[in-house]
């Protein structure tokens, strides 16, 4: 049974900063963070990308801090929500076409749909799905999307689950791997996270700057 303290705990999370997520959840946090995040409008703001790479440094066991996760079930988390919330994310678009977006009032949340429907008009589905899955906000409104759009739902499926495993297992086992070879890692967690962010945001930076190039290219 809970105690008041444990509730008090889980209730003050900060849902914005992966650690606190990751101590107050654990391995399930992941799941359903990634869930929300790549299947639902309302989880854009969610750090997926931070949280998929704490959460592999933990299970490393070299962090003196008191959370430490299980890499196999972390693993199983990440990739079932990754995958179930994009499906999830396709579906609900699929039937209630752009009114899912309409109704919101995010100026992030519409640039974010303006970029995803630029990434599918120039990379066609396969490779617009898969890269999306690796630029912040993209990743969340590209699936409903998808669906709305009319993306055949056997090419949705097979490159959400290509691009999905590759995001998910691989950021998760990069942190993995940097938490095992390197002492005390956790001193520069914050300065790792913001570099994972900062690199998250560079095909994104790329896309503005290409797009820029070819605007002045038409006018000129």
């Amino acid at each position: 049974m809970a105690t008041p303290s444990d509730l008090s705990s889980q209730l003050a999370v900060n849902v914005l900063d992966a650690h606190s997520l990751l101590a107050a959840f654990g391995v399930l946090g992941v799941g359903v963070v990634l869930f929300a995040e790549t299947g639902l409008l309302i989880g854009f703001f969610l750090p997926g990308d931070s949280l998929l790479f704490t959460a592999g440094l933990l299970c490393t066991g070299t962090s003196g801090r008191s959370v430490h996760l299980s890499l196999g079930p972390l693993l199983v988390a990440a990739a079932v929500g990754a995958l179930a919330g994009a499906q999830c994310g396709y579906l609900l678009g699929r039937r209630a076409g752009g009114a899912l977006l309409a109704r919101s009032r995010s100026a992030r949340l519409h640039e974010g749909a303006a970029r995803a429907e630029e990434l599918l008009e120039r990379y066609g589905h396969a490779k617009a799905i898969v890269l999306a899955r690796f630029v912040p906000v993209v990743r969340t409104v590209l699936n409903p999307l998808a669906g709305a759009l009319g993306v055949p739902a056997r090419a949705f499926t097979l490159w959400q689950t290509v691009g999905g495993l590759v995001w998910s297992l691989g950021l998760t086992l990069a942190g993995y791997a940097l938490g095992s070879a390197i002492p005390n890692v956790d001193t520069y967690l914050l300065p790792l996270v913001a570099l994972i962010v900062a690199v998250s945001l560079i095909p994104l930076g790329a896309e503005v700057l290409r797009s820029r190039r070819a605007a002045k290219g038409a006018r000129g």
